[in-house]
């Protein structure tokens, strides 16, 4: 293994392919919401279903959605391949996770936006860097349904239970 490239060696690693997996979901979500928030919507303000909804709120539902949707599939093919779920149980549960880091990053960037005065493209990574950590494990545990013993190379000599 001493002849492999360092960046074999990291591929091989389950929590380095879910930072670069999310990585990329994030990097979709955060020029989209760029691209919502500055040059697609343009009022301050949208009439939704009779409520009002902020121009930031509106461009995160829309990125967000979209940053996971890429980032589902990256992590079920790239990732946790090894999981035996149907991927549509596996795309329910990711999306449920990502229903609730909506909300938890919805919360977030309110903060930054308008107690903080961050300017929103601003704090918008920053909400999404905040509650990263987390979601490696929920995702790892709930969505595709791994054990720990998967966690360093995401393969295991083991019958899965």
């Amino acid at each position: 293994m001493a002849n492999i490239p360092l960046g074999q060696k990291l591929l091989k690693n389950q929590v380095i392919r879910f930072v670069l997996s999310a990585g990329v979901g994030f990097l979709v979500d955060v020029s989209a919401f760029y691209l919502f928030y500055h040059n697609l919507l343009t009022e301050k303000t949208y009439l939704i279903f009779s409520f009002t909804v902020r121009n930031s709120t509106l461009s995160l539902a829309l990125s967000f959605f979209m940053g996971v949707v890429v980032n589902f599939l990256i992590t079920r093919y790239f990732v946790f391949s090894e999981s035996k779920l149907s991927p549509v149980v596996q795309f329910i549960r990711f999306i449920s996770v990502a229903i609730i880091g909506f909300f938890a990053n919805l919360m977030v960037l309110k903060f930054f936006i308008q107690y903080v005065h961050i300017y929103p493209p601003v704090a918008r990574p920053i909400a999404a860097l905040s509650l990263f950590f987390a979601s490696y494990f929920v995702h790892k545990f709930f969505s595709f349904s791994l054990s720990l013993r998967h966690h360093a190379t995401g393969t295991s000599n083991q019958q899965s239970s």
